[in-house]
């Protein structure tokens, strides 16, 4: 007992401690390989969950600044390709965005009228089987209930696993040629201003050599917009939050590459490593919140709130992903891509990028992610006030 009391004491009460903790047996949990799929960054998530139902806290802060350093990073390394690639499938992506949080919003609905499930945990369980943190936000003022809390909590682990899952096991199964749709992906959206990068090169201030500067300028700009809120019908508020923000002020940075003779370009290597430990971080944040009494949820309302949660992300998913293959004829990176986004799934695009090898697919998800954010905030918002 008096090692069992010092562990908790000495060790459990670090917040610093438990942050590299969780992520030192995260990785090791999502390096296990079956059947050729592994969780990878999202092995943090699970062992968080674990962590979470025995007490560990970490504090909001963590999460926040983790989703702010990926965002930014995903905008930064999207926004050479995005505005072409945005251009050529402008249609597609705004459409696939609403038919996929539509099909999740009616989804909701249809379990709140047919099974009787409470509407304010419902519509948690939809913002967590969606992973939207902004939609979560939106069910809590709309239903002024912290029941919306408890259903994002059980929804938000398999809307996390499931879409990770699905993007590595969509190519095994089409036996996609990896290397032949990089080549063709990267060929349909590269933007040609090479020519101008290289007559401005030299022109060009540098504040510093890594790109901190112009990746903190970001995150500034990022929070201003964050900031900005528009009224909705209802009486509600819409805003791009944290997530949003910063990913549209990295895209946009990221596409012009400077600022008058001011370069705001920032090392690849640095986006990588900023990407994945901003995930890390946000995973372990999200993960140990979510775990907070999840069994004890799961007891009180029956394990069969999991299965809702679960059918708030497939069938969502599984319609995008075939409207997107059979009607837009998206290519299977495009189409992957935008699923990421339309599921406003950060953890997917950091697996979905690993396994297609190839950082171009965040465009796809960027094209996609601001319809899918503002469509959950609405749909979270007019199901918890009508119903």
């Amino acid at each position: 007992m008096l090692i069992i009391d010092w562990i908790k004491e000495n060790l459990f009460s670090n917040t610093l401690m438990m942050v590299f903790l969780i992520a030192v047996i995260g990785y090791l949990v999502g390096s296990i390989r079956i059947c050729g799929i592994e969780l990878g960054t999202a092995g943090i998530l699970l062992v968080a969950l674990v962590f979470g139902h025995f007490g560990v806290e970490i504090p909001s802060l963590v999460r926040e600044f983790g989703l702010i350093c990926f965002v930014t990073a995903v905008g930064f390394i999207a926004g050479p390709n995005f505005f072409r690639n945005f251009k050529l499938n402008a249609a597609s992506y705004i459409l696939l965005g609403i038919i996929i949080i539509a099909s999740g919003a009616l989804t909701c609905v249809l379990i709140i009228l047919l099974c009787g499930i409470p509407t304010d945990l419902s519509v948690g369980m939809m913002a967590g089987a969606l992973t939207s943190t902004p939609g979560l936000a939106a069910a809590l003022e709309s239903t002024g209930s912290d029941a919306a809390s408890v259903g994002y909590g059980i929804a938000y682990p398999f809307g996390v696993v499931g879409v990770v899952l699905f993007v590595q096991l969509v190519p095994k199964i089409l036996k996609t040629d990896m290397a032949a749709e990089r080549e063709n992906f990267r060929a349909a959206a590269m933007v040609k201003n090479e020519e101008f990068r290289k007559k401005g090169k030299a022109k060009l201030f540098y504040a510093d050599s890594m790109g901190f500067f112009p990746f903190s300028l970001a995150i500034v700009l990022g929070i201003i917009l964050a900031k900005i809120e528009i009224t909705l019908p209802g009486g509600g508020v819409f805003s791009l939050g944290t997530s949003g923000g910063p990913l549209i002020a990295g895209l946009i940075l990221g596409h012009f590459g400077h600022i008058g003779r001011l370069s705001v370009k920032v090392e690849k290597s640095v986006l990588q490593c900023l990407r994945e430990f901003g995930l890390a971080l946000f995973l372990l944040g999200a993960g140990t919140q979510a775990g907070a009494g999840f069994i004890d949820i799961l007891k009180e309302h029956g394990a069969l709130l999991f299965v809702y949660g679960a059918l708030m992300t497939l069938i969502p998913m599984l319609l995008g992903y075939f409207f997107a293959a059979k009607v837009l004829k998206l290519s299977v990176f495009n189409n992957l891509g935008s699923i990421c986004g339309g599921m406003t799934s950060t953890p997917a695009l950091g697996t979905l990028i690993r396994v297609t090898e190839t950082d171009d697919v965040a465009s796809a998800y960027a094209a996609t992610y601001p319809v899918a954010l503002v469509m959950v905030v609405l749909a979270c918002q007019f199901i918890g006030i009508f119903l």
